[in-house]
């Protein structure tokens, strides 16, 4: 019985010891813990096209979305749908933005920037499209940086440009904290107005003096309409100096056809003042004179001239054996007997 007691005491001494070697399960630390940055504005911008779109048009979009890290994809619309289905698209992507491409006969871009649902939108027409990849500028940034925009003093000049200012700076701008994108400043976007055309160019920021080195792409907004809605509704405001590009290409088949119809008139003038008569045809002779002949027609005008010289001999030998059968003398013959006899005296 001692000896059962002694292991007990033993075993109870031992019991503390292993209780002070385990670890509390929360650790505490004077440091505070670091709180991730809260993302507020939460802008997405749906980016894509319709289809019908050039290779140089799908460049250019593509190089807007690498530009835009709060940019979504989605697949080439239908032409055939309206374009008030675009507003159930971004709903079902989650955006509240849009850049919608739309393409007219290979060869015509036009631009929607819109504020999806509620509006308002613009419509552009996109001229002077170069990429990056086409430029090939000496400028670069880092992907998913957050882009400085400038703005031209004239937007503030009109009611309407500074709508279209405030609607590209939400759709342009990244929003601060977004998860893809990047805590700084290393580019430029730049909207300038010149002849009622907004011109957009890209530069990276190389030092903070102000130096500025292009990246690219460019490309002139020439704009149509805004409207009220997203993608459509009452118009706001019209552009009275749009010419469309179908119009714009008449007017220079018609300046060549212009030219054409001068040329015309000169040598209608030119015949006209020339003057008439036989001897002033020298056209006709210079045809008789330089007149290029095949070889078949030479040797048919040789032949036909043997054949009438021919026939003009017969017809003298037929004259002569009349002649000396009825025994009359030719002028030809009285006038030889005639000299005959003056050189015999």
């Amino acid at each position: 019985m001692v000896k059962r007691k002694r292991t007990t005491i033993s075993l109870e001494a031992e019991k503390p010891k292993q209780e002070e070697n385990i670890l509390p399960l929360v650790r505490t630390s004077d440091e505070p813990l670091t709180k991730k940055a809260k993302w507020i504005n939460k802008q997405r911008v749906l980016v894509f096209a319709a289809r019908g779109i050039t290779q140089r048009d799908r460049h250019l979009m593509v190089d807007l979305r690498d530009m835009m890290p709060h940019s979504k994809t989605e697949s080439k619309f239908e032409r055939k749908d309206p374009l008030f289905v675009i507003n159930e698209i971004c709903e079902m992507k989650n955006c509240n933005k849009c850049i919608f491409f739309e393409g007219r006969k290979k060869q015509d871009l036009f631009l929607w920037l819109a504020n999806v649902p509620k509006g308002p939108s613009a419509k552009f027409y996109i001229e002077n499209v170069h990429t990056m990849k086409e430029l090939k500028m000496t400028g670069n940034c880092l992907k998913g940086t957050r882009p400085l925009l400038s703005f031209d003093s004239s937007f503030d000049t009109q009611p309407y440009w500074s709508l279209l200012k405030e609607l590209m700076t939400q759709i342009f701008s990244t929003p601060k904290n977004h998860p893809k994108s990047q805590p700084f400043f290393d580019h430029v976007f730049t909207f300038t107005i010149i002849e009622n055309r907004i011109w957009f160019r890209n530069f990276q920021i190389l030092e903070e003096d102000g130096q500025l080195a292009e990246i690219g792409p460019r490309f002139v907004l020439n704009p149509i309409k805004v409207f009220d809605g997203s993608f459509g509704g009452e118009t706001i405001w019209e552009n009275p100096n749009y010419v469309t590009p179908n119009a714009y290409r008449r007017m220079l088949n018609l300046q060549t056809g212009l030219k054409y119809r001068q040329k015309i008139e000169q040598k209608l003038s030119l015949a006209a003042r020339q003057p008439t008569g036989d001897l002033c045809d020298i056209d006709a002779l210079d045809e008789e004179v330089f007149e290029d002949k095949n070889p078949t027609q030479i040797a048919n005008e040789v032949m036909n001239q043997r054949i009438d010289d021919g026939k003009k001999k017969k017809k003298e030998k037929k004259k002569k054996n009349k002649n000396i059968g009825t025994g009359k003398k030719g002028g030809r013959d009285m006038f030889q007997e005639i000299l005959a006899d003056s050189d015999d005296e």
